[in-house]
């Protein structure tokens, strides 16, 4: 399901595309709550650059069924194909999933299964999770980046994983931790939105005049054997 974005007007050129995708499977969720939180200090970063934005959430949970069925079919329904266009699409990608059995979700993984490897290039992306304790952290590390590194996204730095104990009460100082990944994180993928980075979509930079001239890996060797030997 995707909720209609809404565009951050400020003074630079087109808004920034974001996509937001929360792969939380209880409503409400933890996963869409750090999605919200991410989401909301990314225009405000965005905000504090001058940088205009319009913020889209593709919601998993209601596409589960679609999903399935275009894994066995190839086809995707119009709701999955339009999540898809939204992921395909962006500027930049914020995704945050659930942990099970120490890894993403197999309704996350299969969502970006369906996703063309080529179509976050060069993209910003910002990768959460949520779960139980805090052993599961470095589900972003050895599950998350992997796959978007695959995908050839950009990741920021800083992954945000929040834990059932990171939501404590205001003025835990155990739980105020979060807010600062989260403001870190965020900042990361606004600065790589800013002014001189062209959005999606945008024109393309000329490709130079002529075929670059591939060399042999002989005509290297040949270059070596030619060198004069220093003693």
């Amino acid at each position: 399901m995707i909720e209609n974005p809404a565009a951050v007007l400020s003074g630079d050129g087109a808004p920034r595309r974001i996509t937001v995708v929360a792969a939380g499977l209880s409503d409400p969720s933890s996963t869409r709550l750090l999605a919200d939180r991410l989401a909301a200090a990314t225009r405000s970063a965005l905000d504090a650059l001058g940088v205009a934005c319009a913020i889209e959430f593709v919601e998993l949970r209601p596409l589960a069924r679609d999903i399935a069925a275009h894994l066995v079919t190839g086809y995707p329904p119009p709701g999955l194909a339009a999540a898809l266009g939204a992921v395909e699409h962006c500027d930049a990608l914020i995704a945050v999933t659930p942990v099970f059995t120490a890894s993403c979700s197999g309704l996350f993984k299969s969502f970006f299964d369906l996703v063309e490897n080529t179509a976050l290039t060069g993209r910003p992306a910002l990768i959460a999770a949520t779960g139980g304790t805090s052993r599961h952290s470095l589900v972003l590390e050895h599950a998350l980046r992997p796959l978007f590194a695959y995908l050839r996204a950009v990741v920021v730095p800083t992954g945000v994983y929040a834990a059932t104990s990171d939501w404590g009460n205001a003025g835990d100082p155990f739980t105020e931790e979060l807010p600062r990944r989260i403001g870190r994180s965020a900042a990361e993928l606004a600065a790589l939105l800013a002014p001189g980075r062209p959005p999606a979509g945008g024109p393309a930079s000329p490709a130079p005049d002529g075929d670059e001239e591939v060399v042999s890996f002989e005509r290297h060797l040949e270059a070596v054997r030619a060198r004069p030997v220093r003693r």
